[in-house]
């Protein structure tokens, strides 16, 4: 799936009703986490809910290493959220993920005015994290 057939779906929908279950049914589709990875170091500070996010750098990428990930939450709704940032980050390199203003395609999803103001900071904190990685990633290859 990619972020462009989600806006899509989610202009289908005029009902957060709906939106709610389409972003479940996303969290749905998330990869499974190996026990393993539910660790601290994985673990995401800033959520509520529980929040891990497993973090795989593929250096085979000629340019730039691509960034990899796993997530997983103990809430449903912030599993779909993890799907949606996980559509836009995961497989890409670290300028990609630079360049790309997730919080604002979350808002152009009507989000903004849609989750608490808890589940806006915990939003706020995986971007963050992915965000430092892309930077940690970048600064390590040149």
């Amino acid at each position: 799936m990619t972020i462009a057939e989600i806006r899509d779906n989610f202009a289908l929908l005029d009902d957060w009703d709906d939106r709610y279950r389409y972003v479940i049914e996303l969290g749905r589709t998330l990869d499974p986490m190996p026990a393993a990875e539910h660790s601290t170091a994985n673990k995401v500070q800033g959520c509520v809910s529980q929040v891990w996010l497993s973090k795989r750098v593929d250096r085979s990428h000629a340019d730039e290493p691509l960034l990899n990930y796993l997530g997983d939450s103990d809430a449903h709704i912030v599993r779909g959220l993890i799907a949606i940032l996980l559509t836009m980050y995961s497989g890409h390199t670290p300028r990609e993920i630079l360049s790309t203003d997730a919080l604002a395609v979350f808002n152009e999803f009507g989000f903004r005015e849609h989750l608490t103001p808890q589940r806006s900071n915990g939003l706020r904190a995986m971007v963050e994290r992915i965000r430092s990685d892309a930077r940690e990633a970048l600064a390590a290859a040149s």
